[in-house]
């Protein structure tokens, strides 16, 4: 089963200036949620953006280790305005 220093560091490689943070949603080590900002997200469709994450993970997912990834994908720019909307 991949850990979340593993899977950090397969999409950090992939897209390299990536800000990524996952998270275990069920504790068994096969479901997680990952949030990725990458500059090259920018003018990607949401699809092209989740694509770019999977990528470096194929083998895990082929395998089944991994079974389950949300995707919360953001380019810079979107991610700042997501943080400005929630400050007071």
């Amino acid at each position: 089963m991949p850990d979340i220093a593993d899977l950090k560091r397969r999409i950090e490689q992939g897209l390299p200036g990536a800000e990524v943070e996952i998270r275990d949603l069920t504790g068994a080590g096969d479901h997680f949620e990952a949030r990725v900002v990458s500059p090259t997200f920018a003018g990607k469709t949401l699809i092209e953006q989740h694509q770019q994450v999977y990528a470096p993970l194929q083998d895990l997912l082929k395998t089944g280790e991994l079974h389950a990834l949300a995707l919360k994908t953001y380019s810079p720019e979107q991610w700042q305005k997501l943080l400005d909307k929630k400050k007071p």
